[in-house]
């Protein structure tokens, strides 16, 4: 028994000197801190992070004599911004190229290259909205390469036919396609089959599901118009999705559509371009989000090469840009909850110059700081909706600057609410030069306590 007791005295002791060992902490003095809600900042301030959380947040002195110190002096400091809509691992540049010529390796490398790209443009955190399984957040979480948190979708829950069919236009019903073999879409068609890939897209990591609801324009077989998933579909995913304590959203462009989906109990409309206020007060009732790409109201959209070489996809744009005319007066007239969304499928130098681009147009339209909300609590709120059990980063809130919340965050020169390009905007889009790695005005990046850029030392 005294064997046993001196045993259990050293494994209270060492337990008691773990608890009692410090956590590292960096201290940011003399900042301004948008904190991701409220439009006026916190003047003359100072935050200290403790470990990979915010422990305190105060326009009074801040006592931490082992901290790491970054001076301010006087700029912003604001939280890491989040994107609800990345394809980390879908390089382009078309999809019959990313069907017939791109292995598993070609789209890991490339998934791999994107995650810093987004990191270094100042997103700590994503959501990869189809085409990437666990094994980049596997990568990420072990530092293995750099990269913002990311929430992952899975493989795309299409039907034949629909947006998630990337298969050549000979291939059979239930011929296995290379976008299927590596489980970035898959053709379920009928209850039976989406609830089997919305299970199998928990297995392999999934945070949250996606379905394709609508069709698409650059896509091959699937016009934008259409109504891919019978309410049964829509539901039968809905289902698995709370089952795990989660959620689904849907790729959905039309009015009845969006209708059709929140009804069904999806949380998340992507796209969403036919909203309107019906469909705001539907969201606001329900708790939903909307997340859409603006460049989609690009007037130099059809330019596009991916759409201009085709016939097809150019008719498509031609028509979609038509019946979406009414998007932003309906969203400025009825906000609803709106996260930034880029959706970029290419190169990472094209990826790049997109998400300046998406920036810019997000304050063009919005102005700043609801495009700042856009960017920080709302993308939080969203990633909250995974719940207890999926969601892999539950110790803290994202998107705000606040005591326990989890330490991603950008210190920028200026002051974005005035001057909105400090945030790393471009205005152009296709004839735009390369962009450089990281916003020169973007000087530190800090996620989950690490830093990544400090230019101030």
């Amino acid at each position: 028994m005294k064997f046993y007791g001196v045993i259990s005295a050293l494994l209270l002791a060492s337990m008691a000197h773990a608890q009692e060992e410090k956590q590292p902490q960096t201290l940011f003095t003399n900042v301004h801190v948008f904190d991701g809600v409220n439009e006026a900042r916190i003047e003359n301030a100072s935050v200290l992070v403790e470990g990979n959380l915010i422990k305190s947040v105060s326009t009074e002195a801040i006592e931490a004599p082992d901290a790491a110190v970054i001076d301010g002096e006087g700029r912003t400091l604001l939280p890491g911004f989040i994107d609800n809509h990345v394809h980390l691992a879908l390089p382009g540049p078309t999809i019959p190229l990313m069907e017939t010529d791109k292995t598993w390796m070609d789209l890991a490398l490339h998934a791999a290259a994107q995650s810093e790209m987004y990191l270094m443009q100042g997103f700590t955190t994503v959501r990869d909205a189809g085409g990437a399984d666990a094994g980049i957040r596997r990568a990420i979480d072990a530092g293995i390469i750099d990269g913002p948190r990311v929430y992952i979708s899975a493989a795309f829950i299409g039907g034949r036919g629909g947006h998630a069919d990337f298969a050549s236009f000979t291939a059979p019903p239930n011929a296995e396609s290379n976008m299927n073999r590596l489980n970035i879409g898959v053709d379920a068609d009928g209850v039976d089959a989406v609830l089997k890939a919305a299970r199998n897209n928990f297995r392999m990591g999934a945070n949250q599901l996606k379905v394709m609801q609508s069709g698409g324009v650059v896509s091959s077989f699937d016009p934008w118009q259409m109504e891919g998933r019978t309410v049964q579909e829509i539901e039968a995913a809905v289902e698995i999705a709370e089952q795990y304590g989660s959620y689904a959203m849907a790729h959905s462009y039309r009015k009845d559509s969006i209708l059709r989906a929140l009804n069904a109990g999806v949380r998340s409309v992507e796209h969403g371009f036919m909203y309107d206020c019906e469909i705001g007060a539907v969201m606001e009732e329900k708790g939903a989000f909307i997340t859409t790409n603006l460049t989609a109201f690009d007037p130099g959209l059809t330019t596009i090469p991916a759409i201009a070489s085709n016939p097809s996809s150019l008719a498509k744009a031609l028509s979609a840009s038509a019946a979406f005319t009414d998007y932003l007066d309906n969203m400025r007239k009825c906000p609803a909850k709106r996260g930034h969304h880029t959706d970029c499928v290419g190169t990472v130098g094209a990826c790049n110059i997109q998400v300046a681009y998406e920036k810019h147009l997000a304050h063009e339209f919005f102005g700043a700081y609801t495009s700042l909300v856009a960017m920080t609590s709302v993308g939080g709120e969203i990633a909250a909706m995974t719940g207890d059990f999926m969601n892999p980063y539950p110790d803290g809130k994202l998107g705000v600057i606040e005591e326990g919340a989890y330490a991603d965050i950008l210190l920028i020169d200026g002051n974005p609410l005035e001057d909105f390009s400090v945030v790393g905007t471009g205005d152009k889009w296709f004839d735009a030069e390369p962009r450089p790695e990281s916003p020169e005005t973007i000087r530190v990046i800090m996620k989950d306590g690490v830093i990544y850029k400090n230019t101030l030392e």
